[in-house]
């Protein structure tokens, strides 16, 4: 498109796309507008009000596709933030992303998109709250992993036994990591963990997380109640070995989270530190569909209105895969994006 110059009626978006651990993240820097609210939380409301043609035109095809991720940094909402941010997906609008945070952190620091006041501290203002991140660099000053505490995180229903069609008798465990997630022992559904069986892992995940919805009243006890909703169904295999376990996240409408998924595996060290098995302090490491992994400790005991809760650190890498000028024809009929599962 050398010397290609839009009519100036089309509107551009310009990204710098990149992925952590496989899972795509599509990092906003212009042409998004400004978004109104004294929080987050508000931003994303308003966004979901005013602008969703834009997060569907960016995520869905044909400049997207079903699994594509997003954000959008925003000014900080507190006092001593650096940035805000907002998610962006198939279906609408994360809470919380673990490894959006990541991606953020190593483009945003990399491409000077924000400063952090305390570099390498990067304090981020969340939908779910504030998350404090930690930029590693290597010998180059380059982001090579970011490590992030998360918002307290927390067990909030342990063996809820569900009747769900097609599989059964099921019996997860609800656990918040900046979201809500179903956590499923996959063995006791004869499902291997495998890229080869992708399509049935969709299945299984989007039968249970509708029927939780369907049977159990998801209620953050100290939380907005845009908090209020389970995001998806993480299903979870032990391995043997240096790696903990491996799991497969399903969240939105069919989206296979291709990292070990930031948020999801915050609530999964919540759940373990629950059960007795995991201790304050200590580390393990999961893998994801793909192989990739993150690693997740729990570091801080504290509660979360009547509940006991921790404070979980995860870290990964991410790497920059490319950066683009969108362009949005009014007149095209698929100009708000098309989606195909």
């Amino acid at each position: 498109m050398t010397g290609f110059e839009p009519p100036a009626d089309w509107r551009r978006i310009t990204t710098i796309d990149a992925h952590t651990a496989g899972e795509p993240l599509r990092v906003i820097t212009g042409g998004y507008p400004e978004l109104s609210g004294e929080t987050i939380l508000a931003k994303r409301r308003f966004a979901r009000e005013h602008h969703d043609d834009l997060r569907r035109a960016l995520m869905l095809e044909p400049r997207g596709h079903a699994d594509m991720y997003g954000c959008v940094p925003t000014a900080p909402v507190t006092p001593d933030g650096d940035v805000g941010v907002l998610f962006l997906h198939n279906e609408g609008y994360s809470t919380m992303c673990g490894h959006g945070i990541i991606g953020l952190v190593k483009v945003g620091l990399e491409a000077g998109l924000f400063r952090a006041a305390n570099d390498p501290e990067v304090r981020i203002d969340t939908p779910a709250g504030r998350v404090t991140a930690t930029a590693h660099r290597d010998g180059a000053g380059r982001v090579a992993k970011v490590s992030f505490r998360n918002v307290p995180s927390f067990l909030l229903e342990r063996d809820l036994e569900l009747e769900v069609e097609g599989l059964g008798r099921v019996v997860c465990d609800v656990g918040y990591g900046g979201a809500f997630y179903a956590y499923v022992d996959a063995a006791a559904l004869d499902l291997e963990l495998v890229p080869e069986r992708f399509a049935e892992l969709v299945d299984a995940g989007m039968r249970i997380k509708r029927r939780v919805m369907e049977t159990y009243a998801i209620e953050h006890p100290d939380g907005d109640p845009d908090l209020n909703f389970l995001y998806g169904t993480i299903l979870v295999r032990r391995l043997d070995g240096p790696v903990h376990s491996r799991n497969v996240c399903v969240f939105a409408d069919g989206e296979v989270d291709r990292s070990p998924t930031g948020t999801g595996v915050s609530g999964r060290a919540a759940v373990h530190h629950a059960r007795g098995e995991l201790a304050l302090g200590e580390t393990i490491t999961i893998e994801s569909l793909i192989g990739t992994t993150f690693d997740v400790a729990a570091v801080e005991a504290t509660r979360v209105g009547s509940l006991d809760a921790i404070v979980p650190e995860v870290t990964g890498a991410a790497h920059v895969t490319g950066q683009h000028e969108f362009l949005i024809d009014p007149d095209d009929p698929l100009r708000a994006g098309v989606l195909l599962r």
